[in-house]
């Protein structure tokens, strides 16, 4: 038996939701997960029957999470990505390099599993000289020239001046996360650890996993040879029910609606998809993922049926159509019911995995700064009549049933850890 340690930010939802099954899936294989997480958020793991180690009261006492995520769910676009860097993202990483390895060792944690979006957990994993795996639960951001970095919509183009573009945006985004390396580099230092990890010496790093199947990823060339794409590992198990009023719905075909439970407090985006929708032979169905009350949207048009959470993972399975923040879990889940969209990038990876819902040609794109309810109507109503749309959804649905979802990283994991050595692609 492994006792895994689970470094996640477990404040963030979508994060959350990927890396719970996976832990479940090694709990059920005898083996022990602890999560380690901001200070209040361990409810949801207790309830899951895992283990919990917290942190971060000071950077974070009670109700300062909340007030930062709300303030985080009115922006979009670079504002909502430098305020999350310095207002969360900076405060979280100083809290678990501070306070963590201490608890990691007394908890006698035997290996890490790192959501890539944790930053310093690979560091405490070199301090600590345990083994870790890195679990991707946003687009992959290993930085490629031919690959637009993941905060555009840009399209994937091999053409030389597409890859100097490329080149000069990932030089452009530096700056914006300079705060978060230097609390990284901070610590590394007093740790008498190299700045970044060198080719000379110990690689603790046993496997790198991306929930995406390998169809929505951009064609790579530098990957290192131990990641891996196994797939979405969601399922309801891990989720608390959800009240719906599903004697309401009609039968007519379903389109779902919803801008996620991070960056969704823009009601205007609301009523454009409500304006859309209005007079096609559809039922809307939208979801405001907490964002505010049912009484603030009144008299949208067409009278769609409003939630302030739904079961997405249920509705999904009658929808004929989503329209999403572009959020890796949202998109995943309809691909997995092969389910096409149509995308509205708001914030972070979105507009990354806008293109890529693009690109595989299960959906339509159209920027924030861009949407009209004319413009939104012709993308709706072009998803839902042109078969294209749908093959492909259904196409990229089978990939992600062969792709081993959370069997197959399970199974990665137990051969890194059992092995002590890096899992190479395609050898499991």
């Amino acid at each position: 038996m492994t006792h895994f340690g689970a470094i996640c930010p477990t404040h963030f939802t979508g994060h959350l939701n990927t890396m719970l099954p996976l832990a479940q899936e090694l709990k059920r294989r005898s083996h022990r997960v602890t999560f380690i997480g901001i200070v209040g958020y361990e409810a949801k793991i207790r309830a899951a029957g895992l283990e919990f180690i917290s942190y971060g009261q000071e950077e974070f006492p009670q109700g300062a999470m909340t007030e930062y995520l709300d303030h985080l769910s009115q922006l979009s676009g670079i504002p909502a990505f430098r305020y999350s860097v310095v207002g969360i993202l900076k405060k979280d990483a100083n809290a678990l390099l501070q306070e963590t390895p201490q608890l990691i060792k007394d908890a006698g944690i035997d290996a890490l599993l790192i959501d890539s979006a944790s930053i310093g957990g690979v560091a405490i994993a070199d301090f600590l000289k345990i083994p870790f795996i890195t679990i991707h639960s946003i687009v992959v951001s290993h930085q490629e020239n031919n690959i637009p970095p993941l905060f555009t919509n840009w399209k994937y183009n091999p053409a030389w001046w597409a890859k100097l573009r490329n080149k000069f945006e990932y030089r452009r985004f530096q700056p914006w996360i300079k705060p978060l390396i230097e609390v990284v580099s901070k610590y590394r230092a007093q740790w008498n650890l190299p700045l970044q990890p060198q080719p000379d010496t110990p690689n603790y790093q046993l496997a790198e996993i991306s929930q995406q199947p390998a169809l929505l990823e951009f064609p790579r060339e530098n990957l290192p040879e131990w990641f891996h794409f196994t797939g979405p590992y969601h399922y309801s198990g891990t989720r608390e029910p959800v009240p719906f009023p599903w004697d309401k719905l009609t039968g007519k075909p379903l389109i779902y609606a919803s801008l996620g439970s991070l960056v969704n407090r823009f009601f205007d985006v609301f009523y454009k998809i409500a304006a859309a929708c209005e007079g096609l032979d559809a039922q809307l169905v939208i979801s405001l993922g907490g964002s505010t009350t049912l009484e603030s949207l009144p008299n949208l048009p067409g009278n769609p049926l409003v939630v302030k959470y739904a079961p997405q993972l249920e509705l999904l399975q009658k929808a004929a159509l989503t329209i999403t923040h572009a959020g890796m879990n949202t998109t995943l889940e309809s691909l997995n019911n092969g389910v096409p969209m149509v995308a509205i990038p708001i914030a972070f990876d979105q507009p990354g995995v806008a293109a890529r819902i693009a690109w595989s040609g299960v959906g339509e794109i159209i920027p924030l700064k861009r949407l009209t309810v004319p413009r939104l109507r012709r993308a709706i109503s072009k998803v839902l009549t042109q078969p294209s749309y749908k093959q492909n959804a259904l196409r990229l649905q089978e990939a992600i049933n062969r792709a081993g979802g959370v069997t197959r990283a399970a199974d990665i994991i137990e051969r890194g850890v059992s092995t002590g050595k890096p899992v190479l692609t395609g050898t499991i």
